[in-house]
């Protein structure tokens, strides 16, 4: 044994002097759906390495922003899986190893639902949400869940109850707007490929519009909401939030379905579109006629959101669209009101009894009783005792969401002007003005335009970035269109972004 060791010391030795094994290095900022499925195909990549690579910019990047709750345990697992079927099948599905971050008020099995609540701060869900099924079933990878405001109660910040106060990653002074302002945040800041977020009024566009992201809120009914933490059914939509069209598309494809589980889906059938891709057209703003709809965009702006949305609109023109500066909507204001429906307390007890079943926590007294950290939560949860009055006319009940006579009186005057104007889509600035300081967001809190039109109307309205304001603050540019016009909202937004390319990765 002894004649050996010499030769065991030389072998140490031999071995300390190799070069170490080459490190994968990823410039995760550049990384999209189909760049990622490219690198998958060369063997350049695997899901393990990639899942990895965001786990180690997770651990570096999060704790500035505070995006996310929990990061998936089992999301090398399930990378590894991946892994092993493409190499036995040669087949990549949809969103094959995509790592998607999932707001969380969105039912995912293994990690907890908690809405920003401390009522949830332990429901973990027996089943995934509808779309989460889908997504997976495509191949996404959840890597983590995001912070959110409580019970999604604010279009203005995104603080918790759970997880704290989330900073927007361009200027960490400032809010990312609510409610899913920790999927904004996190996708701005590359935790994540793509991303899921709720929008009652604002949710999936406001955090969109300040985090420089593409962000869709899709007709009503269009996807399913089945598993989902509820603010008002009647309004809620859950989409994508990405960093490029593209992507937000890709993701869309495969969220949409009729589910038994959510009766609004079924006004969608025969309507959905069984291939979205085919509308990324970088031409798609040549001969477009597009609508600025003055009537949001010069309700007190920021001086410099009007430069960036007066750019906008050039910048259409040059790409071929023709730009009808402006256009009115008859009774605009008369019919914008008495469209608020404060469901809270029905939609949130549905919810609890049908997949929390704890008869500790089944109503809204038992969430009261339970308590908040957030002040601003506190007084939202209590306005909600008579909820099924319309907010401003208590006279007129609350219908259907697709046979309420109010919205549905909005949503034609809306698109009866487009018609007559042959308009593809209406544009304003997402928000008018720039986002708030966290330190005095309340009283800073105007501009947004997102809550107005859709949520009312349940039309789709997507937003994508139109460049940035002092302070490094991002700014979005909104399209409506009308009912399940997504096509066309895909192909003039794809079209824009590509003609102007405005999304810069926040420096971190």
């Amino acid at each position: 044994m002894n004649r050996l060791l010499p030769f065991f010391v030389f072998l140490l030795l031999f071995s300390a002097c190799l070069p170490e094994k080459e490190r994968l290095i990823l410039d995760l900022e550049e990384l999209s759906i189909e760049s990622i499925h490219q690198k998958y195909k060369s063997g350049e990549l695997s899901a393990v390495q990639l899942v990895e690579a965001y786990l180690a910019r997770i651990d570096s990047v999060n704790p500035k922003i505070n995006a996310l709750t929990i990061v998936n345990p089992k999301a090398l697992e399930l990378a590894k899986a991946l892994d092993e079927e493409y190499k036995e099948t040669g087949i990549l599905r949809p969103l094959h190893g995509i790592p998607m971050i999932v707001k969380d008020n969105i039912n995912t099995i293994g990690m907890p639902t908690t809405a920003g609540s401390l009522a949830l701060a332990d429901f973990y869900p027996e089943t995934d949400a509808f779309i989460i099924q889908q997504l997976e079933a495509a191949g996404a990878i959840i890597i983590a869940k995001s912070n959110m405001a409580e019970w999604a109660f604010s279009p203005m910040h995104s603080e918790s109850s759970t997880a704290g106060i989330t900073r927007n990653p361009y200027n960490l002074d400032y809010v990312p707007a609510g409610s899913s302002g920790g999927t904004g945040t996190g996708i701005a800041a590359n935790l994540g490929v793509i991303g899921l977020g709720t929008d009652t009024g604002n949710s999936i566009r406001g955090p969109s519009s300040h985090n420089a992201l593409v962000g869709f809120r899709t007709t009503l009914g269009l996807v399913s909401r089945e598993g989902i933490v509820p603010l008002y059914l009647r309004n809620d939509v859950v989409g994508p939030m990405c960093k490029t069209v593209e992507d937000a598309t890709r993701t869309l494809q495969v969220m949409v379905g009729v589910d038994p589980k959510d009766p609004l889906t079924r006004y969608s059938e025969g309507k959905a579109e069984k291939d979205y891709l085919q509308y990324l057209d970088k031409n798609g703003l040549q001969g477009a006629r597009i609508g600025v709809f003055r009537t949001l965009s010069e309700n007190d702006p920021d001086p410099e959101i009007s430069a960036l949305f007066n750019q906008a609109l050039k910048d259409m023109e040059g790409i071929g669209a023709t730009i009808v500066d402006s256009v009115s909507v008859p009774n605009f204001n008369e019919l914008r009101q008495d469209q608020w429906c404060p469901m809270f307390r029905k939609d949130l007890e549905d919810f609890l009894q049908t997949y929390v079943k704890r008869d500790t926590m089944s109503s809204l007294e038992d969430v009261i009783r339970v308590g908040t950290k957030s002040d601003f939560a506190r007084g939202r949860i209590a306005s909600f005792s008579e909820d099924s009055l319309r907010r401003g006319n208590p006279e007129i009940p609350c219908g259907n969401a697709y046979e309420d006579e109010r919205r549905i009186a909005f949503r034609e005057a809306i698109e009866h002007t487009m018609d007559s104007l042959q308009l593809d889509a209406l544009v304003y600035p997402s928000w008018n003005n720039r986002p708030a300081l966290i330190d005095n967001f309340q009283e800073e809190y105007r501009g947004d335009n997102s809550q107005i039109i859709a949520p009312a109307t349940g039309q789709p309205a997507f937003t994508v970035p139109m460049g940035y304001s002092s302070g490094n603050l991002p700014a979005g540019l909104q399209f409506l269109g009308r009912m399940y016009a997504e096509p066309t909202l895909i192909r003039l937004t794809y079209s824009y972004e590509q003609g102007t390319n405005h999304r810069v990765a926040p420096k971190l």
